[in-house]
């Protein structure tokens, strides 16, 4: 296997490391696939692995810098948030594979799972079956998009790809702004905007 697939790796890793929303792992994994020919079915699995790996590590280190940002009030309510996802067993996990499969950043989905102190093996199985699917589709598509690089590019600032990018970061914004024990147990919304160190 050659560098090429190390940087598939990589850069799918770099991509979905991060804690905020950034362009989908799979684009690196498309544009790779292209530029240097590499074998399709190699990239997905290669690259789905180098996600897993990115948003295993980024589970590890959100709960310390969540610990340094913000209240331990806000770390609680979220902690809250993955004890009630715990409780609901398979149905948690459905819920992370249908929001795996759909053209939306997981970030937010990992950044909670983080931030809730949620071990990752809990989360990463439902997430292989979804990310794996996605990806595998997406990838393909974008093996058959190589004769229509022009409308690609083109189509990498329309609006679809700004609406997911401000999809991400609201779904970012409701699991840091949202009391969600006032929520969840007294179904009251309320919004909290001081949640800062």
């Amino acid at each position: 296997m050659g560098w090429q697939y190390a940087l598939v790796f990589f850069g799918a890793f770099l991509f979905d490391v991060v804690p905020f929303p950034f362009p989908p792992a799979f684009t690196i994994m498309v544009f790779l696939q292209i530029y240097f020919q590499l074998n399709i079915w190699l990239v997905i699995f290669i690259g789905v692995a180098g996600s897993i790996v990115g948003r295993y590590v980024l589970t590890l280190y959100i709960p310390y810098i969540a610990g340094n940002l913000f209240k331990p009030t806000k770390n609680e309510d979220v902690q809250y948030l993955g004890k009630i996802l715990k409780q609901k067993g398979w149905k948690s996990q459905m819920v992370i594979i249908a929001y795996s499969l759909l053209p939306l950043p997981t970030t937010p989905l990992f950044v909670a799972a983080g931030m809730a102190k949620i071990k990752p093996v809990y989360i990463i199985p439902a997430f292989f079956l979804g990310k794996f699917t996605s990806d595998a589709l997406l990838v393909h598509l974008g093996k058959y998009g190589t004769e229509n690089t022009e409308k690609i590019l083109q189509g990498a600032l329309s609006w679809q790809s700004f609406s997911s990018l401000a999809l991400g970061l609201l779904l970012l914004c409701a699991l840091l702004f949202i009391d969600w024990r006032s929520l969840i147990q007294k179904k009251e919304f309320k919004l909290n905007f001081r949640i800062w160190k």
